[in-house]
């Protein structure tokens, strides 16, 4: 008997190209999460576009309009539950969502940060990797948890830097790579393979179908 898809809902604040990364691999019906919500905390976000596009529903609430952080997160919270959502995807969204909201979703959140954690946590990754001197940049998927970018790891992608690399030409090329491990970590996630665990990612198998690392060759 086939398991039933995952019901999944991607937080948005702007453009939304991962996103339409995700919607994309979940098109595919063997996909184990099915895309039932793009929430935004903009109004104007473009990516609620893309979604209707894509015959998802788009909803939206701005945060400005909540006295505080986790008023605004119990309000998003009501979304998500009003349609049964089982897991949830950070991609793009930019809020510091409260510990309310990650204990609430913990082991069902995931999101992707810019850098290979633990390095180069929080704003600007590119110019402080740039900065820095390293010769490996990339991009991670982690579980959720109220600690700023320091949940569980599930996925990540390493870039070579260049020598000529300025921070767009660097975001340019690791952004690919996000787009590329972002669906597969979901599918982890949803299809039961990746779990969190007593504050680590555990995985329920490591053949080269669940590889979880990308390099490319430039």
């Amino acid at each position: 008997m086939t398991e039933p898809r995952r019901r999944t809902a991607i937080l948005i604040s702007g453009r939304g190209s991962n996103m339409a990364a995700l919607l994309a691999a979940a098109a595919a019906p063997a996909f184990p999460a099915e895309i039932v919500l793009v929430f935004a905390n903009r109004t104007d976000a473009a990516g609620l576009d893309t979604a209707r596009a894509a015959g998802i529903e788009a909803a939206a609430l701005s945060h400005r309009a909540y006295p505080g952080r986790e008023d605004f997160d119990r309000a998003v919270d009501a979304e998500l539950r009003a349609r049964n959502v089982d897991l949830v995807c950070l991609a793009g969204f930019m809020r510091v969502v409260s510990p309310w909201f990650c204990e609430r979703w913990l082991g069902r959140m995931i999101s992707i940060h810019p850098a290979l954690l633990p390095s180069f946590k929080g704003l600007d990754t590119h110019a402080r990797a740039l900065d820095a001197g390293v010769k490996i940049h990339g991009a991670s998927v982690h579980f959720v948890v109220p600690e700023l970018d320091a949940g569980p790891i599930i996925a990540q992608a390493a870039v070579p830097v260049l020598e000529d690399d300025t921070p767009d030409s660097l975001a340019a090329r690791v952004l690919r790579q996000e787009h590329v491990i972002y669906p597969r970590a979901l599918q982890l996630v949803a299809s039961g393979r990746v779990r969190l665990e007593a504050g680590r990612t555990v995985s329920e198998a490591r053949t080269s179908a669940d590889v979880a690392l990308a390099v490319p060759d430039a």
